[in-house]
């Protein structure tokens, strides 16, 4: 294992709070091109300039000797738009790999039971076979073959995925949209290893939900398949395989399905009606002039960008489970130290719970899953 290095993790530091060289050094009284030589090896930082760092930006001085989050770049997955900027890219990848390493600690120490999903080897996929992954993914979590799934988030963490929000600390001036285009993200080392799925709060239910089992498709058919030829498509047809399995699909879905038809699926099983009729097709239970049609529909009746009935959000809870357990009810300068993160960084995807609660999507009326217990 290779030691820390106060440079490297300055640069951290400010990844994570989307601090420039300039800011931090107005922040801390220390020379842009010490920080610059420091980051970059030329020279080293006394444990006094750290802690005037550590001070500034409250951040504990275990931060800056502990090694940076080890996720390789290439199995991270990212879901995103393709205008994301690069630079909140870099914000996200680096706070990701903060916050798989604080969880995969906390879940390590608590000895929280891991469950192996089922993976992905061959260098091709079929449909079918990304079903019957879909399948054996339902078992792993011990979820019911061919029933809606409650809460999602709740099964994943039963059996030791972690799910968090992603919102990276802002800083002033810093206008950008939480998640500056982005959707979701996650990793999974593979057999025995703790996973992670990160989500951007404020969407609906329905897309959260999606993007959630989008992120386990990637676990399960990319944690061993980092070169996919396109895993953004696989994952998605993986997510709606695990959330409407093929059996009941061809029980409620066809070319006589209406719209309104599609709304009370929807609220059945927490699946957007452009992901059923994407499902629909997929398994054609519907041709492509039908697939047209309802498309044509959802757009004349406005219902491409606001979809009627209302699915809650999903909030997690493991991590908060674990954090609180160790450190009390009010966790997170406690924990700072020990865990080498700052406490707004460790709050930002460690919320309270009634913090996660409140983050809901205005207006419309709200189809709520039963949650599971932990």
């Amino acid at each position: 294992m290779l030691p820390a290095s106060p440079g490297e993790r300055i640069r951290a530091l400010r990844e994570l709070f989307g601090f420039t060289q300039n800011q931090l050094s107005g922040m801390t009284g220390l020379g842009q091109s010490w920080l610059s030589d420091v980051e970059t090896q030329s020279r080293d930082a006394t444990d006094a300039e750290l802690e005037i760092i550590a001070k500034a930006t409250g951040t504990p001085l275990s931060f800056f000797h502990v090694e940076s989050g080890s996720i390789p770049l290439d199995s991270l997955r990212f879901r995103k738009l393709a205008g994301a900027s690069k630079t909140m890219t870099r914000r996200i990848n680096r706070w990701f790999g903060e916050s798989y390493r604080v969880s995969d600690g906390l879940i390590a120490e608590g000895k929280y039971p891991m469950v192996d999903l089922p993976f992905l080897t061959q260098e091709s996929v079929t449909d079918d076979e990304i079903n019957e992954l879909a399948d054996q993914t339902r078992e792993a979590l011990r979820l019911a073959p061919d029933a809606p799934i409650p809460h999602l988030t709740r099964a994943l963490e039963r059996a030791g995925i972690a799910v968090v929000p992603i919102v990276p600390p802002q800083i002033d001036g810093d206008e950008a949209p939480v998640g500056g285009g982005h959707f979701g993200a996650s990793y999974w080392g593979g057999l025995g290893a703790s996973g992670l799925i990160g989500f951007f709060p404020g969407i609906h239910g329905d897309r959260q939900r999606f993007t959630i089992a989008h992120e386990v498709g990637h676990m399960v058919l990319h944690a061993y398949r980092p070169r996919a030829a396109d895993p953004e498509a696989e994952a998605n047809k993986f997510a709606t395989a695990l959330l409407v399995p093929r059996s009941r699909a061809v029980e409620v879905l066809s070319d006589a399905t209406t719209l309104t038809d599609y709304a009370r699926i929807k609220a059945t099983w927490g699946v957007s009606i452009q992901a059923l009729i994407m499902r629909a097709s997929a398994l054609e239970l519907i041709n492509e002039t039908r697939k047209r049609s309802l498309f044509v529909q959802l757009s004349a009746k406005g219902w491409r960008k606001e979809e009627p009935v209302q699915v809650g959000n999903e909030s997690p809870l493991l991590l908060w489970t674990l954090l609180s357990r160790r450190f009390g009810p009010k966790p997170y300068r406690s924990a700072a130290d020990p865990l080498a993160i700052p406490p707004a960084v460790l709050r930002s995807f460690v919320p309270t719970p009634h913090e996660n609660s409140g983050r809901k999507q205005p207006g419309g009326s709200v189809y709520k899953f039963g949650s599971s217990p932990n």
